[in-house]
């Protein structure tokens, strides 16, 4: 069997028809190729490009429901192989946040650099001093 999938496969991949990829295979945006039966077999790397495109296209968000949004300054960074964290002073609150090291190295993140923390919990613990 040859490296790829089906154009149906593709097309539920993608998230489009099939008659879509057709098109797309026609006028150039798609590269496929032919089984010695003579149907189209998308390659994955055709796959994971067009999937990357639409990634990289997402607009940026301009709104959102979150309202607990801290701007502050990235204070620490620090990386594993999998995970990280990131040290936020927002006025005098301290931040921590952790998240995966490939958001950390997709934003770029490092000391220094203003972020906006955004907190969304199902739950918020309150307490009373004294």
């Amino acid at each position: 069997m040859e490296e790829g999938y089906r154009i149906g496969e593709a097309a539920e991949i993608l998230g489009v028809r099939v008659e879509t990829l057709r098109r797309w295979d026609r006028n150039g945006t798609l590269r496929t190729t032919r089984t010695s039966g003579g149907q189209r077999r998308v390659p994955a790397s055709e796959v994971a490009r067009l999937l990357a495109e639409r990634r990289d296209r997402t607009p940026p968000i301009v709104a959102q429901s979150t309202r607990n949004r801290f701007p502050g300054t990235i204070v620490e960074v620090k990386r594993d192989k999998v995970a990280a964290t990131v040290e936020i002073v927002a006025g005098p609150h301290r931040i921590l946040s952790l998240v995966t090291r490939e958001a950390v190295d997709q934003l770029g993140l490092k000391p220094g650099m203003k972020a906006i923390a955004v907190v969304k919990a199902t739950s918020v613990m309150i307490e009373v001093p004294g």
